[in-house]
């Protein structure tokens, strides 16, 4: 057992004075992650602001102005042009330069002030259909505010009462994205370099020849894929702290839960992100196979976990493969830490899984590993 440890210390320690003498690689580890959850933080939203908005009014009279104020002031739309006619509504459209258009036929205010349905059209630019989804339902939103507005004034104020609807988010009270992404892209941050790095652990020794020297070591293989992980898991804990501590400080994301859950979670997810990096270090000859193959599992791995599409809405043959993806369920995990606060008794089957799918890559990756040259 001394012997074992010893050779495990030693290997771990040769890893380490390989990771490290490269300088390039330095940059890569400790700051691209940074970097990169910087940009993404700020660029991966699914917030809708300043549409621009054009407004085709024929009424012209000052609860038009009014509604259109409403729209401008809420912060969500940006009034950009005031068409004249049809044909300069469809060539706003065309051009790209609105999304929106608020059209108001002659008599709206008339109609309106009779009891009868006013005609207030919504025109949307389709091409991006989220942003159309997002802008159709804040404009919804703000006509139905106006109209319950208008109805207080009028026949419930009469009455003496009217119906007072207040929405309450439970978590994430201010409803902002970047609560609910920054956490995601730590994760995925973590995801890319641990997966990186240890696909090409082996695949390195094999092209600078120092395979042929490990096999001449009494080290077994189970101690060399425990010196080649141990790096990179210590590598993933300090990289998992450094994108959290910039997550929390600079995007102000709050973090509800336990952070010793947290660091545990990391531990199980890592396991299942080495295993299998180390399962491609054993099938690729050379480091670019290694990173070609890493790619090739990474974005399937990003686009079945969640983070951009429901899993619930993807079709049944492919929600199956999402139940092998590790990253599918440290979202939950780490969503529910920082969102929640959930404890292990909530997430407890998402720790279940990713300990189950690492311990069988992990095996997997050691019986087909052979210390010797194919």
């Amino acid at each position: 057992m001394r012997d074992t440890l010893r050779r495990i210390k030693y290997m771990v320690k040769k890893e380490f004075i390989q990771i490290f003498r490269d300088r390039k690689m330095k940059p890569i580890i400790f700051v691209t992650p940074v970097l990169q959850l910087i940009v993404f933080g700020y660029a991966v939203t699914m917030d809708v602001a300043n549409i621009r908005t054009a407004v085709y009014d024929l009424d012209k009279t000052s609860v038009t102005r009014e509604i259109a104020r409403r729209f401008e002031s809420s912060g969500y739309f940006r009034i950009v042009a005031y068409p004249g006619s049809d044909t300069e509504v469809k060539e706003l459209l065309d051009r790209g330069d609105a999304t929106v258009v608020l059209s108001f036929d002659h008599g709206f205010t008339s109609d309106l002030e009779a009891r009868r349905r006013p005609a207030l059209q919504v025109l949307l630019d389709g091409t991006d259909s989220n942003t159309a989804q997002v802008a159709a339902g804040y404009a919804s939103g703000i006509i139905m505010q106006f109209s319950q507005d208008l109805i207080m004034k009028t026949a419930y104020r009469a009455q003496g009462g009217y119906l007072d609807v207040q929405p309450r988010a439970w978590y994430n009270a201010d409803l902002k994205s970047k609560n609910y992404n920054v956490p995601g892209v730590i994760a995925i941050m973590v995801f890319l370099v641990c997966l990186l790095l240890t696909a090409m652990a082996i695949v390195r020794e094999r092209e600078i020849g120092t395979m042929e020297q490990l096999m001449v070591t009494p080290i077994r293989p189970a101690e060399l894929i425990l010196g080649k992980t141990i790096p990179f898991a210590a590598i993933g804990f300090f990289d998992t702290f450094l994108v959290t501590l910039v997550g929390t400080l600079w995007f102000e994301v709050p973090i509800r839960g336990s952070i010793p859950l947290l660091s545990l979670a990391t531990a199980v997810y890592l396991l299942s992100v080495l295993g299998f990096g180390l399962f491609i270090s054993t099938i690729s000859r050379t480091q670019q196979q290694a990173m070609m193959a890493s790619f090739l599992f990474f974005a399937p791995a990003i686009l079945l976990s969640g983070l951009m599409f429901p899993i619930e809405n993807m079709p049944l043959a492919v929600q199956l493969v999402t139940y092998l993806n590790p990253l599918r369920y440290f979202l939950i995990i780490i969503r529910g830490v920082f969102l929640k606060g959930s404890g292990i008794a909530i997430l407890w089957p998402q720790f279940l899984a990713l300990f189950i799918l690492g311990v069988s890559v992990v095996a997997t990756s050691s019986l087909r590993f052979k210390k010797r040259l194919n």
